[in-house]
């Protein structure tokens, strides 16, 4: 016997449509790249997006074609997110801080016809334009005034132009709720970039969770920055979930240093906030460097990598913001487990809350996990056994565009994500290595997350990253490596020094190296390649 529901798909559309209806006049507030801070509701945000969808279609887009976008959070982005979903076509976000070259294969590989580009990004077009033969318009997100002049780049488009004049008043189609809505590149650290194609309907089930009270419980008395950019899994969903929730929503644009944060926070009273940990550590370095407090933020969700334990301290100490620490990935839509405190966890004191915030988290309801050892043995949820963690559920990638990376899933659905983790009894899991960073000693494992969270904490370190690097004997040893707060002089004996007690004894570093800067991905990730590469002659003292 089947229910007796009515059986309406779920769109990407009815999200806007219900966000200009119930909360018409709630802001979407924008830091423009032109400079001016731009203000307007949902209901004109609505409005806009279909006149975008209506110029599509006089530009000849069909359902299924790629659109390419290269811009930073703002509100003709926003527009973009539904007036091509809306249409049955697909947003194609690219990432800015790519090299030109995987710029040109991302937008080649996935067929984009149309590319829509923030005024400040131009220059990544006209450097590749050439090389995107199936390119047919290319569309600057600014009006008349501030439109450049281009030799390169032939009969470029003006948005404000191309949307004016259309009436707005478009009807969205309805269609299978299984079509493809938006698609995202995985970042290509090991190999060329992955395509990851979401579906309308992984997408509004993976923002009603995102909504959900366990995970962030949005509402209409909420004000949310994503710093997370747009390009980068969809905001982590950010941009549906706030229309969805009716919470206003504070677009940065390209600013995204720790004092243009910080103002924006200010200004607007944000008080949820997402990003990787990157940009948070220059906001907390800001708001310490000129003894500024984020008087009306509550909770940040941060991913992208591992949080330090000592930033989650620092947020609460300093701010008395809580951290949501949250795992997933492109192919997750991204979100797979955030920090959730059980019944009566919350009033523990701040060490045992913290405890529970270093983790990666609690599976989200819709996502499953499990961890297996090399045969594909499953292992125990013990909290001790160690494997690679597998997850499903209805938001997760069960392949990628044209069939590549076919060994990533398993005959009866889980998808390989490529970290080692382990499972706790009450289902909080923690990564201890990314399977190809986690550093082999002596025929046991050291995790190079926990050394660098580790030594996150000592006084008078920025910044820290380990790499395994060769050893006569044990194999592999950890190398950490550091970057000095300004005006600090902390050694290498003080570094070894202070992670006494907190790590076992036999992984501490065998040497602390400083240098400048430690190098990031298009993520905000720590490019561990590139510090494997700097230090690919050196060799551990052997006194």
């Amino acid at each position: 016997m089947l229910g007796l529901m009515q059986d309406r798909p779920l769109l990407i559309s009815q999200i806007i449509d219900f966000a200009a209806a119930s909360y018409p006049d709630v802001e979407i507030v924008s830091r423009s790249v032109e400079g001016p801070i731009h203000r307007y509701g949902y209901r004109d945000a609505a409005r806009r997006s279909k006149q975008l969808a209506e110029a599509l279609l006089g530009l000849g887009v069909k359902p299924g074609d790629r659109v390419g976008t290269i811009a930073w959070n703002g509100y003709r982005h926003f527009e973009l997110y539904y007036g091509v979903s809306g249409i049955g076509a697909v947003l194609h976000t690219l990432n800015p801080r790519l090299t030109p070259d995987h710029v040109a294969y991302i937008a080649n590989h996935a067929e984009d016809k149309v590319v829509f580009v923030d005024l400040n990004l131009l220059p990544i077009v006209e450097g590749v334009i050439d090389r995107l033969p199936l390119v047919k318009h290319v569309v600057v997100m600014t009006d008349r005034a501030h439109m450049p002049a281009s030799s390169k780049v032939k009969n470029l488009l003006c948005y404000e132009e191309l949307i004016a004049g259309q009436p707005g008043t478009l009807v969205w189609p309805e269609f299978d709720e299984r079509t493809a809505s938006s698609l995202c590149y995985t970042s290509g650290t090991t190999g060329n970039p992955k395509g990851v194609v979401y579906s309308h309907r992984s997408t509004v089930l993976h923002t009603w969770m995102m909504c959900s009270g366990a995970v962030l419980g949005l509402t209409p008395d909420n004000t949310v920055l994503p710093v997370v950019p747009m390009f980068h899994a969809n905001a982590w969903g950010l941009v549906y979930a706030a229309p969805m929730s009716g919470s206003a929503l504070v677009l940065p644009g390209p600013a995204l240093d720790g004092a243009s944060i910080y103002a924006l926070m200010d200004a607007e009273k944000v008080d949820i906030s997402a990003g990787v940990p990157t940009v948070w550590l220059a906001l907390l370095n800001h708001c310490e460097q000129n003894g500024l407090k984020l008087a009306a933020m509550k909770r940040t969700l941060i991913g992208g990598s591992a949080i330090p334990r000592a930033m989650i301290e620092r947020f609460w100490r300093e701010h008395e913001v809580e951290v949501v620490h949250g795992w997933g990935m492109t192919e997750m839509s991204p979100l797979g487990t955030a920090t959730r405190f059980n019944r009566g966890e919350r009033a523990l004191p701040d060490q045992q809350r913290h405890d529970i915030q270093a983790k990666q988290g609690r599976p989200v309801f819709g996502v499953e996990m499990k961890i297996v050892d090399d045969a594909g043995a499953d292992l125990p949820k013990d909290g001790v056994a160690s494997g690679d963690l597998l997850v499903r559920g209805p938001w997760i990638v069960n392949g990628y565009m044209k069939g590549e990376g076919k060994g990533a899933f398993t005959s009866d659905g889980w998808f390989h994500t490529g970290d080692v983790s382990k499972i706790e009894p009450d289902q909080s899991m923690v990564i201890t290595d990314r399977s190809k960073d986690v550093i082999k000693s002596g025929g046991e494992w050291i995790s190079s997350i926990d050394l660098e969270n580790a030594a996150m904490g000592c006084p008078g370190v920025a910044e820290a990253a380990v790499i395994g690097v060769a050893h006569p004997k044990w194999d592999e040893r950890p190398l950490l490596i550091v970057v000095r707060k300004p005006g600090a002089d902390v050694s290498k004996e003080q570094v070894q020094e202070f992670l006494v007690g907190k790590i076992a004894k036999w992984w501490t570093p065998d040497d602390v190296q400083f240098i400048d800067a430690i190098p990031h991905g298009a993520t905000g990730k720590i490019l561990k390649t590139a510090l494997r590469a700097h230090f690919k002659d050196y060799t551990l003292p052997t006194a």
